[in-house]
């Protein structure tokens, strides 16, 4: 896990994406994978590097603003599927599904900055006019680019919308950062991050296991990514008068959060990773080889105000290659009602210090 600080973040607002991938994993699907995006993360890096861009990307964080599944409408919903053309005998070929989604996205990169030895750094407070630039720049590269499977659109202008890219430093001191990021997250509303929540998986298992005790981790997942209603009997004095039962998931209570299942990386089959070129029909055939499965956690869709800092909002890799284990992990812990009441307190002040022209572009 590349745990180096970030010198600065570099934010693509509010980016148009049409028909990206839905099918996240061979479970689950509505929004691409978050390993999506950590690859989006390196090629955009490696172009980067290509227009001589100094610049390392150390994690990545997702912002949803908008998303439009393509699917059939009712109870039970099917994925809009296109007809492929018919065979080079004319007979009329099979249909692959897929799945397919629009969204408007906001990604927050966390950079650092690749040195020259010897040279000065450029990624410092008053070289605005340098980092603009590769803001610019960045976002020009992005938008040839494939993002989770998806075309990107131009982006529309609107009033309190902020389109173009920014880079912004990352102050040394804590106070100083958590200021600025209190000022940063105003303009990702509306619209929801997707955090991680492994803490809710163990204690879903926890749970699980006073009732089955051979529950496994896939039963709590597997529970934690349903409703399970069950009829609520009344308690004390209370009578049923009218016949009626009440129904309620007591694992799930109401204001339990957006909690939703999400791949969140790979694991390895077997022990053996194959030489490089050594497996036809490779991706890229210059590195070796290891057959993987999906790796399954639970994530939630919180509003970015509820984020205290940027580590909270971020995604990073981390690959343990003796267990096979290749995945992404956040760094979101939930907060405590003294933490909620003091981070109330906090943004209420951030926005007496920022006025709308610094938070929003209205050009």
């Amino acid at each position: 896990m590349n745990l180096l600080k970030p010198q600065a973040i570099l934010v693509l607002p509010h980016l148009r994406i049409q028909n990206a991938n839905a099918i996240a994993s061979p479970l689950t699907h509505g929004f691409p994978s978050i390993t999506a995006f950590a690859g989006l993360m390196w090629a955009l890096e490696r172009k980067l590097c290509s227009a001589g861009v100094p610049l390392q990307l150390l994690g990545v964080g997702v912002v949803c603003h908008h998303h439009q599944e393509q699917v059939t409408q009712g109870y039970v919903r099917t994925f809009n599927l296109t007809r492929n053309p018919v065979d080079k005998d004319g007979s009329t070929a099979a249909i692959v599904e897929e799945g397919r989604t629009h969204l408007e996205l906001t990604l927050v990169l966390a950079v650092s900055e690749k040195r020259v030895p010897g040279g000065s750094a450029a990624l410092v407070q008053g070289n605005e006019a340098q980092t603009d630039d590769w803001a610019k720049l960045t976002g020009s590269i992005l938008s040839g680019m494939r993002v989770a499977g998806g075309s990107v659109l131009p982006s529309r202008p609107a009033p309190g919308k902020r389109v173009r890219p920014w880079l912004a430093i990352v102050p040394d001191e804590p106070e100083a950062a958590a200021m600025e990021f209190r000022k940063w997250r105003r303009q990702w509303l509306p619209g929801y991050a997707l955090v991680g929540r492994d803490d809710i998986l163990a204690q879903r298992l926890q749970e699980l296991r006073t009732q089955q005790p051979k529950a496994t981790l896939l039963d709590a997942w597997l529970h934690a990514s349903r409703f399970n209603y069950r009829a609520v009997m009344p308690t004390g004095d209370v009578e049923v008068t009218d016949g009626k039962v009440q129904w309620a998931d007591l694992m799930r209570p109401k204001g339990s959060g957006w909690v939703v299942p999400i791949p969140v990386g790979y694991a390895a089959l077997g022990a053996q990773t194959h030489a490089a070129g050594s497996v036809r029909n490779a991706r890229d055939p210059k590195v070796p080889l290891r057959f993987v499965e999906s790796v399954y956690s639970l994530g939630e869709w919180i509003s970015p105000h509820r984020l205290t800092n940027l580590t909270e909002l971020l995604w990073r890799s981390e690959a343990d290659e003796e267990q096979g284990l290749y995945r992404c992990r956040n760094g979101y812990r939930p907060s405590t009602p003294e933490q909620t009441f003091n981070q109330a307190v906090s943004s209420i002040d951030a926005q007496e210090e920022l006025d709308d022209s610094d938070a929003y572009d209205y050009s």
